[in-house]
């Protein structure tokens, strides 16, 4: 947190003499009268009213305190800056197929497919990534970007169903070529994430992996489930069916290879993580990232603690701890 005016808080300090004037002044508040003997008094002990006068002091602290800080306006302050970094461009192309409503992961394949995609994106601080989804057809969600929450909110924000059915893998591959066409980075690879065999689309898988390996681009590719059987639920979640699925690998193995990339199995979410370390250790090059925060003020909350404080301490000293001259 900062603060516009912190110079104003430098009027904390007149809490001490107001604090001091307090002290003094309860030496000679309260009203006395004169008695040979108090000890007949000792057993009734100090009354709450005065312990709650002392609490109403506190509260007008509190209140002065809270208008202080309001008026040095703290903020939530983010920055806008231009800066170099280490980084490479990299494009996760995700199946969004029905199949990827089995149920071998839980909750299915798709959710785990975005969770660890979401917490790979998260990771990746100082890379350019493009989002992209296949399924009949591709579709770019976004182009090349370091703006990690737009790339996170893209991601699930996709839901099964919203593209035509069907396993287009080449074009898929192709979309995110073209998305990593614009990029700077000597180093730009593509992540494909499927569970299925192309037999949708316009680019045959082998045309797009020898297009990217002549633009110098690596292809990971991973197979998300197992084959056989498996539960299939419908996107809106009224029924389930089961149905036969079996992952290409030699398709996959074979784009990998072609491009200079690996082929992983993925059976469970934890597998995912070999792709992760192999991207860490990829040739990386200078990129400008451009970083945009957003100021917010946060002086509201001492307001409302101000009223809130002054408006308790009326209310004691007017009902309860009313005094009568």
């Amino acid at each position: 947190m900062m603060f516009k005016h912190p110079g104003l808080l430098w009027l904390l300090l007149i809490l001490i003499p107001i604090v001091a004037w307090y002290l003094w002044k309860q030496r000679n508040s309260n009203a006395s009268m004169g008695l040979s003997s108090t000890l007949g008094f000792d057993s009734f002990g100090l009354s709450w009213k005065v312990i709650l006068m002392h609490c109403c002091f506190g509260l007008r602290l509190i209140a002065v305190a809270a208008v202080i800080v309001a008026l040095a306006r703290p903020q939530t302050q983010d920055h806008f800056r231009t800066s170099q970094v280490e980084g490479t461009d990299i494009a996760v192309a995700l199946d969004i197929s029905g199949s990827m409503s089995a149920t071998d992961f839980q909750p299915n394949r798709f959710e785990a497919a975005k969770d660890v995609a979401g917490k790979f994106i998260n990771g990746r601080e100082n890379d350019n990534i493009s989002l992209i989804v296949f399924a009949g057809e591709s579709l770019s969600l976004l182009p090349l970007t370091n703006d990690r929450a737009a790339l996170v909110n893209a991601l699930q924000n996709v839901k099964l169903g919203d593209l035509h059915d069907g396993t287009a893998i080449g074009d898929g591959l192709s979309s995110a070529i073209n998305r990593l066409a614009s990029g700077k980075a000597k180093s730009k690879s593509i992540i494909l994430l499927t569970d299925g065999t192309n037999n949708a689309g316009d680019v045959p898988p082998s045309t797009a992996a020898e297009i990217a390996r002549q633009k110098g681009i690596k292809v990971y590719t991973i197979g998300v489930g197992t084959n056989g059987s498996v539960q299939i639920t419908d996107p809106y979640g009224f029924s389930t069916t089961t149905m036969e699925t079996k992952i290409d690998e030699a398709s996959l193995k074979s784009i990998a290879q072609t491009t200079g990339g690996k082929y992983f199995r993925a059976r469970d979410k934890r597998m995912l993580q070999d792709v992760f370390d192999e991207i860490d250790s990829l040739e990386k090059t200078r990129l400008d990232v451009s970083r945009f925060t957003q100021t917010e003020e946060d002086f509201m909350p001492w307001v409302l603690l101000a009223l809130c404080a002054f408006a308790l301490e009326l209310i004691c000293r007017y009902t309860v701890l009313r005094r009568i001259p």
